[in-house]
């Protein structure tokens, strides 16, 4: 059996639990779990914000580890390798999105790390909050040795959710890029963005944020309540990642795009509201575009990039024990800027 964190219920909170994982299959890695990320995707499953929610659920996708076994057909891991996990671990393998390395956008469905359904025996699958993972190879990624295992974690989900919009979108040298929002999410676009060579300014509702961006590497900061400071970008950016993951007005920052610029979508999966006024788009060639997470050849991409350029995402490490009162200080947005967790300390739990 395996030591786990588990939520039983929407009102439960978190408490230790015990699974059970599978044997290895032929293409299978199993992992002794190091690290893992919190995101806030965690806590809508654990209270069933989006309903769903197949308890008891064992939270955790921005897994970190150490390989302790593989299949018999796995041919580029080995025991002992440093490798990560993200959001998903399986999908049908086959269709035109899996064929073009694009697995979360499956067209049969991809499968979650947790809440998800195994498409082999039916099984519910288990996240990181856990002591190991058995994980198809397709669905690992090797960590650079230049990278820090602990600070790499939310690299798996926050780092590939930010990373693969501004790849796919071009960002390019030269390019202005608008940041909305200086969270978990936040603070990695800003990284890639200035990383790809862009002009990059971060757009916040809070003055107490002007000199971490600078720390982060924005070149600039707007308050974006503030309608002087936005009139005077109006029209001068090529790229806006929003990150903000309640309903927000997207109108101020689509009037700070230039023509023919691109607004993308990473943190809000809600309604619009207020209202979108399509003439900003229409007016403009503006395009309002969406991105969820990365494929696995894309995700890899990713991780070498943040090796080449020695990017890690400011973490706070955490104890499992107390993994409730992280939830908390979350939804305040009291944490720099994920969290992430020990998992010596489940391993060392009575």
């Amino acid at each position: 059996m395996t030591k786990s964190y588990a939520a039983q219920s929407e009102t439960s909170g978190m408490a230790p639990h015990t699974i059970e994982r599978r044997e290895p299959r032929a293409d299978d890695v199993a992992i002794d779990i190091l690290y893992c990320g919190v995101c806030h995707t965690d806590i809508h499953y654990v209270q069933n914000d989006w309903g769903g929610t197949l308890y008891p659920v064992v939270p955790g996708h921005e897994i970190i580890g150490r390989v302790t076994q593989v299949g018999a057909d796995v041919k580029d891991y080995k025991e002992g390798d440093i490798v990560g996990v993200g959001c998903m671990v399986d999908s049908c393998r086959s269709c035109e999105a899996c064929d073009e390395g694009l697995e979360q956008y499956c067209l049969n469905g991809m499968v979650p790390t947790y809440n998800g359904e195994d498409k082999h025996d039916g099984s519910i699958t288990y996240g990181g909050y856990s002591e190991n993972v058995v994980v198809s190879d397709r669905f690992v990624v090797r960590v650079p040795d230049s990278l820090d295992p602990a600070k790499s974690a939310p690299l798996l989900c926050a780092g590939i959710t930010t990373y693969s919009p501004l790849r796919h979108y071009g960002v390019k040298k030269g390019d202005k890029v608008g940041v909305i929002g200086m969270g978990g999410l936040g603070h990695m676009g800003v990284k890639f963005a200035k990383a790809m060579g862009a002009e990059v300014t971060l757009f916040t509702r809070s003055e107490s944020k002007v000199k971490e961006a600078k720390k982060q590497g924005a070149d600039h900061v707007v308050i974006s309540t503030d309608e002087a400071q936005m009139e005077a970008v109006a029209e001068t950016f090529d790229f806006m990642l929003d990150t903000v993951p309640v309903q927000h007005d997207l109108n101020p920052y689509l009037n700070c795009l230039k023509f023919d610029g691109t607004h993308i979508l990473v943190g809000l999966l809600e309604p619009v509201d207020p209202a979108l006024q399509a003439g900003q788009l229409v007016l403009k060639r503006r395009v309002l575009a969406g991105s969820l997470i990365g494929g696995m050849p894309e995700t890899q991409e990713m991780l070498d990039f943040c090796g080449e350029h020695g990017i890690h995402c400011d973490v706070e490490m955490l104890d499992i024990k107390n993994i409730n009162d992280a939830f908390e200080r979350m939804k305040k947005g009291d944490v720099k800027y994920r969290f992430v967790i020990d998992m010596d300390t489940l391993k060392q739990s009575a």
